[in-house]
């Protein structure tokens, strides 16, 4: 089990964070990084629009707007978690690694509770705040930890 990325992608589509979350997570430049937050972005809209399938309301589970969820590739899943206020957390990951979703909603709860209320930080802005990034790597490292001896 390993989590390979983590980016969060502001409600225009901007890229508001990206990082590493393991060694083995291939190198990608910063103008590639953004190119990524914004065309899935746009593939999230469009999946919205697109879908053939509509939620109640058109909302997911979390009561934000429907749109892509998962994708999965041989070497990587994708996992994104979009909040009611449009920001979407997407953790990339290799295949069988279980947990991503209570990753995302934890990494969701530590922006709410390290970035959101930090005095300095701006909504709609990358995020800046060095409590937030080791929050991040804590979450991973005891997440791989459990999962290598067996705790859920």
């Amino acid at each position: 089990m390993v989590f390979l990325h983590l980016f969060i992608v502001n409600k225009s589509g901007g890229l508001i964070h990206h990082r590493a979350l393991s060694p083995k997570a291939p190198q990608i430049g910063t103008n590639e990084w953004l190119r990524i937050g914004s065309t899935f972005h746009s593939l999230y809209a469009i999946a919205n629009e697109a879908s053939p399938m509509k939620l109640s309301q058109n909302k997911n589970v979390s009561g934000a707007d429907d749109g892509i969820e998962e994708i999965q590739a041989d070497g990587l899943v994708l996992r994104c978690l979009q909040t009611r206020t449009g920001i979407k957390f997407v953790v990339t990951a290799e295949p069988g690694t279980s947990d991503i979703d209570q990753v995302l909603r934890e990494i969701y709860i530590l922006y709410t509770d390290c970035a959101l209320k930090d005095p300095f930080y701006e909504l709609e802005m990358p995020i800046r705040c060095e409590l937030f990034t080791t929050s991040v790597d804590a979450l991973i490292r005891t997440m791989e930890r459990s999962a290598r001896l067996g705790i859920r």
